[in-house]
């Protein structure tokens, strides 16, 4: 674990997290200032600093990852509707915090724009 990571801080219950999902790679929580009415992180509990530290032999944790957040869109609701999934690299690209961490983003209707 990170120790000043706070993605890592909540993974040890030692932060908290309006927890959505767990199981013994993962957790899902709601992000603490969401973009739309669904806005769900979903992290590997490992501390993996961004994707572009994501190893060759990761490449089974990135695609349940993906797969996660789809079976969470469909547990919330939006999947018939639509959503979006993103994961920010780095500074330039937008990440705030060192841990990688997908965005499950919908409940409504999302801008053509990406940035």
């Amino acid at each position: 674990m990170a120790e000043q990571c706070i993605f890592c801080r909540i993974v040890a219950g030692e932060a908290p997290g309006d927890i959505v999902y767990q199981d013994k790679d993962f957790l899902a929580f709601r992000d603490i200032s969401p973009q739309a009415p669904i806005h769900l992180l979903i992290i590997p509990k490992a501390h993996i600093t961004s994707l572009a530290q994501l190893a060759d032999e990761q490449q089974e944790l990135a695609g349940r990852l993906v797969i996660l957040a789809k079976k969470l869109a469909e547990k919330e609701g939006i999947t018939e509707r639509g959503y979006r999934l993103v994961i920010n690299c780095g500074s330039e690209g937008g990440q705030l915090v060192p841990h990688l961490h997908l965005h499950l983003i919908g409940g409504r209707k999302l801008g053509d724009r990406l940035g």
